[in-house]
């Protein structure tokens, strides 16, 4: 499996994707410079975490404007496996690649701590294998993590159940004081009406390693390989 991971100016993440697919996971994973126009014919694209161009205007809203994602839009529209993280989240929404946007956390402040999700369904290429009956503790890093859509998307997402993951306390209640940043819907993370583009904030990168005491984030992984390997 060849996972291409994209690298912008203010990416932060990368190498602690690029860690967990090779050493992990056992993947090979190639660096995509943000001016390459090659995707080097990766299985899947993979935008990390990170601050992109310094999140000047907007997070994510100059990224798309980068050469790379003029290739990564055309991969995704032939049907080709995208993922995002947090950065990688907001940019494929800033792209038009996933609905809605993200805006600042209701507080106005950077949030990093670990989180409580669950799977809403398991019928895309980052769900797979997940238990839906199961709660991931997985880490938030982000200060516009809010997720936000109108009312005629938001319909279209829960109708289409392209909402992926719900923040969620310990015991797995979707409420909102489970809510970290304020997202509608508890919304964590989605995927686009054809199921091949997948958008979430928390970062299963960080909890994949067994050094790092949680694994809970494995199984997105996991569910990847397993698809894109049948």
């Amino acid at each position: 499996m060849k996972f291409g991971v994209v690298i912008f100016p203010g990416s932060n993440c990368d190498h602690d994707m690029i860690y967990v697919l090779e050493y992990i996971m056992e993947q090979e994973a190639v660096k995509l410079w943000h001016k390459d126009k090659d995707l080097q014919s990766v299985d899947i694209v993979v935008l990390p975490g990170g601050f992109s161009y310094g999140d000047y205007l907007r997070s994510g809203a100059i990224a798309k404007f980068s050469p790379i994602m003029e290739e990564v839009i055309r991969f995704a529209n032939k049907g080709g496996y995208v993922y995002g993280v947090c950065n990688g989240f907001q940019i494929l929404c800033e792209s038009g690649l996933l609905p809605g946007a993200l805006l600042h956390n209701t507080n106005q402040k950077f949030i990093c701590k670990n989180a409580y999700i669950k799977a809403m369904n398991n019928n895309t290429f980052a769900t797979a294998l997940t238990d839906t009956s199961k709660v991931l503790k997985i880490p938030i890093a982000h200060g516009e993590g809010r997720y936000y859509a109108d009312e005629k998307s938001l319909k279209d997402l829960n109708y289409n159940k392209q909402i992926l993951f719900r923040y969620c306390d310990e015991d797995g209640n979707v409420s909102e004081e489970a809510n970290p940043n304020g997202s509608l819907y508890n919304i964590a993370g989605i995927c686009n009406k054809k199921r091949n583009v997948v958008g979430m904030m928390p970062h299963p990168e960080r909890a994949s390693d067994d050094e790092l005491g949680n694994t809970d984030g494995k199984v997105i992984f996991d569910s990847m390989i397993k698809v894109l390997s049948a």
